[in-house]
């Protein structure tokens, strides 16, 4: 069996920024999907020092590796130009309740 792959990004939004980075996200989410269907769900959460960890749930490896170039997208550099003391990892989940 084949588990999912996930990639992790944390990084700061301004406050003032927040609403139209939530906007361009969504955007840069429904563009990604509709061209690669295995990315199964993300999450974005505020953690307690005011930064976000925004966490891409993908089938596989492959899905989310095809879906890389899209990273260099007009609305993924929108959205992201509104981030800063970004980062990512990625990881494989080995066990879901």
């Amino acid at each position: 069996m084949q588990s999912s792959v996930v990639r992790f990004h944390t990084y700061v939004v301004e406050p003032k920024n927040l609403e139209e980075f939530l906007t361009r996200r969504a955007a840069v989410i429904d563009l990604i999907r509709a061209a690669h269907p295995g990315l199964i769900a993300t999450r974005l959460v505020r953690l307690e020092d005011d930064s976000y960890t925004d966490t891409w749930q993908w089938e596989s490896m492959a899905a989310m590796a095809a879906a890389f170039p899209m990273a260099k997208s007009p609305e993924a550099a929108a959205a992201w130009s509104l981030t800063s003391d970004s980062s990512a990892v990625n990881g494989e989940v080995v066990a879901d309740r």
